[in-house]
């Protein structure tokens, strides 16, 4: 049986049910800080700020059906920022930038406690560096670097290797390709003996199905795996012999996918006593340098800082804007004689040639 769909670290939410609050199976509340105010949102009200290993989630005092559950997939970055809060006046707060397929949000919130903002901010960069860091738990690999020698898989936290297979057919191409298979209680792995650059990490966490089925080249193992991110919506066919083999490694599999179903490790895990949680601003810049040269894998970004800056900051406060309400922005429309156009007034710091670079740099 799959798990139910894993929502709670792909998306952003407002305003959830109370079941949509509650951890979900494998979700675990690793710190919860009482009265902190959601200074963009809600500013005025109190609530607290609940940090799971999948989201942090915020919910109002004043009323039960003001929540915001934030997945740490959607988040692009964590720092803090000084605000002028209702509550607390001027304070530094913790700051977090999202982006979804259809906007970016930032969130800023403010604890009651001046003292405990540093704890919280690490508490949340610490948990989002692990979530970052853990994605072989969650999600399906093809062709990743999963071994650090000949042969020796690259074994993750809490991960025991159960089964190992040879002579294993993977059934992807015409002709087949001949393999290991490894089963350890998190996820199989495959790797073809000519080349372990082939090779195939899907985690229990994005099986869909296990079953036997006829194939063109006899009984194979079948593996179907989510749809959606992580997943990817395959299905993954192996040939193992003899026939009583294969029986046996499905009914294995089904057995260990059970059991991980019940509980399911999602590979976050941090030590709230290690250095990064517990002392200062030198310790979480290193952990934020850490983590910008864990993304530069994905996303190359040779830009100034301040260009980079001033653009997240125009389309974090976009998206939330309608071209019906820029009449009443705070910035002040006035005539710009570069352009020969009516245009909002930029903000302060920023010049109209400074933006037009970042745009252009963005762009080339």
């Amino acid at each position: 049986m799959a798990l139910p769909r894993i929502w709670e670290d792909r998306e952003i939410r407002f305003d959830l049910p109370g079941i949509d609050l509650q951890p979900r199976s494998g979700e675990h509340i690793l710190m919860r800080c009482e009265g902190v105010e959601d200074t963009k949102g809600n500013a005025g009200d109190s609530g607290s700020l609940s940090i799971s290993n999948l989201r942090v989630v915020w919910n109002s005092h004043v009323s039960s059906r003001i929540s915001l559950s934030i997945g740490y997939n959607c988040v692009v970055q964590v720092t803090t920022k000084i605000i002028n809060s209702k509550l607390m006046g001027v304070a530094k707060a913790l700051y977090i930038l999202t982006r979804t397929p259809s906007a970016r949000y930032e969130f800023i919130f403010t604890n009651l406690d001046a003292s405990d903002i540093l704890k919280h901010y690490n508490a949340v960069l610490a948990v989002y560096k692990s979530y970052c860091s853990s994605r072989l738990y969650r999600e399906l690999r093809l062709r990743g670097a999963i071994f650090h020698g000949p042969g020796q898989l690259r074994t993750l936290r809490n991960e025991r290797i159960m089964n190992t297979l040879r002579g294993v057919w993977n059934l992807a191409s015409d002709q087949g390709s001949l393999g290991t298979m490894l089963i350890s209680n998190i996820r199989v792995v495959w790797f073809a003996e000519m080349n372990e650059h082939f090779n195939i990490s899907l985690p229990f966490l994005q099986i869909k199905q296990v079953r036997v089925r006829n194939s063109k080249f006899g009984d194979a193992l079948v593996l179907a795996t989510q749809e959606g991110p992580g997943g990817g919506g395959y299905v993954l066919g192996f040939r193992i012999d003899p026939a009583e083999k294969l029986q046996a490694v499905c009914q294995e599999l089904i057995a260990l996918h059970k059991a991980f179903t019940r509980e399911p490790d999602f590979g976050v895990h941090v030590d709230f006593a290690s250095p990064e949680v517990t002392q200062g601003e030198e310790a979480v810049q290193q952990i934020r340098e850490e983590l910008a040269v864990e993304k530069e894998v994905q996303e190359i970004d040779d830009r100034p800082n301040e260009m980079s800056d001033a653009l997240v900051n125009y389309y974090a406060a976009g998206s939330e804007s309608t071209i019906s309400e820029i009449s009443k922005s705070k910035n002040p429309v006035s005539f710009c004689t570069e352009f020969g156009l009516a245009i909002e007034t930029p903000k302060e710091g920023f010049t109209v040639k400074s933006l037009w670079e970042v745009l252009t740099n963005d762009q080339a």
